[in-house]
């Protein structure tokens, strides 16, 4: 017997975060080209409602408080499924887990134990976010938690030229106003990995203009200047003294347009700062203040770095979910994870994992206002 598509699964789950109780619904978000089904989880409490879909295992919405107590989305993203394959090979992977490696791999080679990898070389001769079908465009297996939702998936040996099955398991957890990415994997294989989140954010709203006036604090002393393919060169570099310091809040776009080599490389910002602080323990990424609304977002992670891209490649050739189309820096990513092209960089923190181990790495958004 078939009820409405929406079917509670976990009602009233008491988070013991002042008082405040979470929701998990699961309802249809389309079907794929062959006949699948793609699923939408809800997690809803009094403070914030976070909706994510097994396609890709993206977020779709966040619905968040501003000064006034009005809820609003602040993620970009489409009505259904259909808007994320229309995409077709110009992605922008709004909302998605991105792996198997997220970010860029020179040439798209990397060795391992003497033995050189080719994986497909989608970005100007370099791989990008696992290759042309990565995680983004994967059906995730969604089961629901108390107090959230877990998404798998199982990488077979040889997909996208990566070695070794890769079981990968992220988690998403609402407590109070924030919501907690847990990741893990494991391999049967020697292989590089960097899974992370491509959510874009608009603090104001989403369709609701740029993002050039809301505030931004990234901490980090230091980022990888990049070469014209976006790959880090010449390793770490000071950000004091440039419009990469981002120490104190600084507005997004008082500097983006300087003559600047790197910014004219990227387009704006779409670079990867490395964190103060240490590689596997939790400390703050980012916080970012948007005045009109008075939402305040906060970034922790046990990553070692975080890509702020300011959407710089967004061409109003995408609309949105609320009918408006999304132009040139409308959204702001915070990506954390370990630095592009960390497989051909022994400097850089490692991101080869080996059987036995398991890749364990955690990120909170988490959502204040300032009045």
């Amino acid at each position: 017997m078939r009820f409405a598509r929406l079917m509670v699964l976990s009602m009233m789950t008491t988070l013991g975060v002042q008082g405040a109780v979470a929701a998990v619904t699961k309802a249809d978000f389309g079907k794929l080209k062959d006949g699948k089904a793609v699923e939408v989880y809800t997690v809803k409490n009094a403070d914030l409602e976070l909706r994510v879909t097994t396609y890709g295992a993206r977020i779709v919405s966040l619905m968040t408080k501003d000064r006034d107590g009005k809820m609003g989305d602040v993620v970009l993203g489409y009505k259904s499924v259909d808007g994320y394959v229309a995409e077709g090979t110009s992605k922008t992977y709004f909302g998605s887990i991105v792996g198997r490696y997220g970010n860029r791999i020179r040439d798209g080679k990397f060795t391992i134990d003497g033995h050189t990898y080719q994986v497909p070389q989608n970005d100007h001769g370099n791989a990008l976010h696992g290759g042309p079908h990565g995680f983004d465009e994967q059906l995730w297996t969604g089961k629901a938690l108390p107090d959230g939702v877990e998404m798998s998936l199982v990488s077979k040996d040889g997909d996208m030229g990566f070695p070794g099955t890769l079981t990968v398991h992220v988690r998403y957890t609402v407590v109070g106003s924030a919501v907690h990415i847990n990741y893990s994997a494991t391999t049967d294989k020697a292989t590089v990995t960097n899974i992370t989140n491509h959510s874009y954010f608009n603090l104001s709203g989403e369709g609701s203009g740029t993002i050039l006036n809301e505030e931004m604090m990234i901490n980090a002393n230091g980022y990888t200047p990049v070469d014209a393919g976006l790959i880090p060169v010449g390793g770490v570099k000071p950000v004091a003294g440039t419009p990469f310091d981002f120490n104190k809040p600084t507005v997004i776009g008082s500097r983006i347009e300087e003559s600047n080599e790197q910014l004219k490389l990227g387009g704006g910002y779409d670079h990867n700062w490395v964190l103060n602080g240490k590689n596997g323990v939790m400390k703050t990424a980012a916080k970012v203040h948007d005045p009109k609304s008075g939402r305040v977002l906060t970034v922790t992670t046990t990553q070692p770095g975080v890509q702020f891209y300011t959407g710089n490649f967004l061409d109003g050739s995408y609309t949105g979910k609320s009918g408006v189309k999304y132009t040139k820096r409308t959204g702001f990513c915070l990506e954390t994870q370990h630095y592009p092209d960390s497989p051909n960089q022994p400097a850089f923190p490692s991101t080869l994992l080996k059987p036995g181990e398991t890749l364990h790495t955690d990120t909170v958004f988490a959502f204040s206002v300032q009045k």
